[in-house]
């Protein structure tokens, strides 16, 4: 008999570190598909709440934030682009790559939650960003890329055009920050355990490994 396991993701759209991170997380979960139904919450976190709608020049911005300098930004690059194509993901960086705010994005990931299609948007919105390079700030790119995953485009408009969302995702990001999240990824087993980090699979299928053991005892 399969046990279900609530799996809650904090993560960020602009996070390298996020996609890598659920990218070895499914392989974990795929491993382990004889044992585990996973029920994926996928909870908002921003990195940069207070980027503008222009957005920021990725180097400028690693810089400015981490004193990241041109030849450290790129090894960074270089290296999260072989970790993802080990995994199966794939990253475009580009000379002109921006980072973006995400807020509207996180507004229709809950939207898409309460429409069964959370986890196909979010991955569109990896995919999207990171190796096709399209704009997830802009509603009109936020809505066709939901379209392209079976969701209502012209409904998520309408979600986006009244906000609906916004103090629901405002008070969620301050819930996890209140309950110490920092960083992410971080993924939450079971609402009780906590991963930080993008970690191999062979981490998680320790960490859901544990968990079954813990709940059968």
């Amino acid at each position: 008999m399969k046990t279900t396991l609530r799996i809650d993701i904090v993560s960020d759209v602009m996070c390298p570190w996020c996609a890598i991170g659920y990218a070895s997380l499914r392989q974990a979960l795929t491993a382990m598909e004889d044992k585990i139904v996973a029920d994926i919450h996928w909870q908002p976190f921003e990195l940069n709440p207070d980027m503008p709608a222009e957005g920021q020049h990725l180097r400028e911005h690693l810089a400015e934030k981490y004193g990241s300098s041109d030849e450290e930004s790129r090894a960074n690059r270089e290296r999260i682009t072989q970790m993802g194509a080990n995994l199966g993901f794939t990253f475009n960086f580009r000379d002109d790559q921006r980072i973006l705010n995400t807020f509207a994005a996180h507004q229709l990931l809950h939207w898409a939650a309460e429409e069964g299609k959370q986890t196909e948007l979010k991955l569109a919105l990896f995919s999207a960003y990171f190796r096709d390079g399209r704009d997830v700030s802009k509603a009109y790119e936020l809505c066709a890329i939901a379209a392209e995953v079976g969701l209502d485009g012209a409904a998520a408009a309408t979600v986006l055009a009244d906000g609906r969302y916004a103090n629901i995702i405002r008070a969620t990001e301050q819930q996890w920050q209140e309950m110490g999240i920092r960083s992410v990824p971080a993924v939450i087993l079971n609402q009780k355990y906590l991963v930080s980090g993008a970690q191999p699979p062979e981490s998680y299928v320790k960490a859901l490994t544990e968990i079954m053991l813990a709940a059968d005892e």
